[in-house]
């Protein structure tokens, strides 16, 4: 597997590309970021990450694996790309918040601020 230094340049560069990402995200389905700023730093690092290493912004929350259907090609436990059908459909509307907790409804914030 590819090493990632994340001090490089590449990496600070597909870091800044992800914070627009989540920043877009929250405004389409109208979330919040999660009221503790290192759950989101660890999040948008682990997507950044995956995104270098597969080329999808894969959950860092769950597995990434080699897709024997598609050699050369890569998928996550659940189709776990960001946003996720399961944080869109379920999660943050009866939850408050997705599984890596990044995303959440403004309700949510609200209460645990």
């Amino acid at each position: 597997m590819r090493q990632i230094d994340m001090a490089s340049e590449e990496f600070l560069h597909e870091l800044e590309k992800t914070k627009k990402f989540t920043d877009k995200v929250c405004h389409q389905f109208g979330w919040e970021y999660h009221p503790n700023h290192d759950v989101n730093e660890g999040v948008t690092l682990g997507l950044a990450r995956h995104k270098m290493l597969y080329g999808k912004r894969f959950c860092p929350c769950y597995m990434v694996e080699d897709d024997p259907q598609h050699p050369g090609k890569y998928k996550s436990a659940d189709n776990r790309i960001c946003p996720c059908p399961q944080a869109i459909n379920d999660e943050v509307q009866n939850e408050g918040k997705c599984h890596c907790g990044i995303f959440c409804s403004p309700e949510y914030v609200k209460a645990n601020s």
